[in-house]
């Protein structure tokens, strides 16, 4: 998925404006703000929170790890691992749009001094090789047709022995699943592959896959409990355009198995 085409699914030019308003519509103090307090609308994958948390506590983060959140979107994951286990992180992502609004938020929490965030493509990342001990990709690859040059690139930056965790969205059962997605207002810009695939391809880039899971089933609960809960002005509604009908879809297909989540981590070998 060329650039133009990622800023086509994610930027909407009134993020940050669209965030500001949810948190104060829901009574927050932007001066005194917590990273508590953005919990419910900035981990833009499924499951939210919970599988960024169960995700950090499988990698095993350590504080002195460096850590590489590779497509970060506004900086969920980022914060969280800051603020719970005290190491710095860098945070890349191709839109323009959640650097910026990352930036802002790092900055209204107090964690602008661990975290840096830089606008890149993750399959041309500008770091040295060695950099980091632990990359994170959650929810990424499915719009990166070239899935090899992108756990290329993730072994690349890594330390020998580093690790990569991975949550995702495959391709399931072999039938037509309905757009918009999350990741995907149309067909031509989600690349999917199979969890068989994935599995295969981040083996066949330099590392050696240690623990991998489906969570489809707990993935779909989780989302219908999501979608159960009453209306709220914080939440991932408040900047992503469409997200009831996206999210709508992804349960239904996570659920009749068109589409499966997957779970792993990897170290670089």
């Amino acid at each position: 998925m060329t650039g133009i085409l990622i800023e086509s699914q994610y930027s909407t030019c009134a993020a940050r404006q669209a965030i500001e308003q949810a948190l104060l519509a829901a009574g927050r103090d932007l001066g005194r703000l917590q990273p508590a307090d953005l919990t419910l609308l900035e981990d833009f994958h499924t499951m939210g929170r919970i599988a960024t948390a169960q995700l950090a506590d499988l990698v095993g983060i350590t504080p002195d790890d460096e850590v590489l959140d590779a497509g970060s979107g506004i900086g969920g994951t980022a914060r969280y691992v800051a603020e719970r286990y005290g190491c710095h992180v860098t945070a890349v992502d191709l839109t323009a749009e959640y650097c910026e609004t990352a930036r802002w938020l790092n900055q209204l929490v107090g964690l602008d001094d661990r975290i840096i965030v830089r606008q890149s493509d993750v399959t041309d990342l500008p770091f040295d090789n060695a950099t980091f001990t632990l990359v994170f990709s959650q929810h990424v690859q499915m719009n990166v047709a070239d899935k090899a040059l992108l756990y290329e690139e993730a072994r690349r930056v890594l330390v020998d022995g580093g690790r990569l965790a991975v949550w995702d969205i495959v391709a399931g059962e072999d039938r037509d699943f309905d757009f918009p997605m999350p990741w995907a207002d149309r067909p031509e810009y989600s690349h999917l592959t199979t969890a068989d695939g994935l599995c295969a391809v981040i083996g066949d880039s330099g590392f050696e896959v240690e623990q991998w899971a489906d969570l489809s089933r707990e993935a779909a609960a989780m989302m219908r409990t999501v979608l159960a809960w009453p209306p709220s002005p914080i939440g991932l509604h408040a900047f992503v355009p469409d997200f009831a009908a996206k999210a709508g879809n992804l349960t239904a297909a996570l659920a009749d198995g068109r589409l499966r989540a997957v779970q792993g981590v990897a170290r670089a070998v």
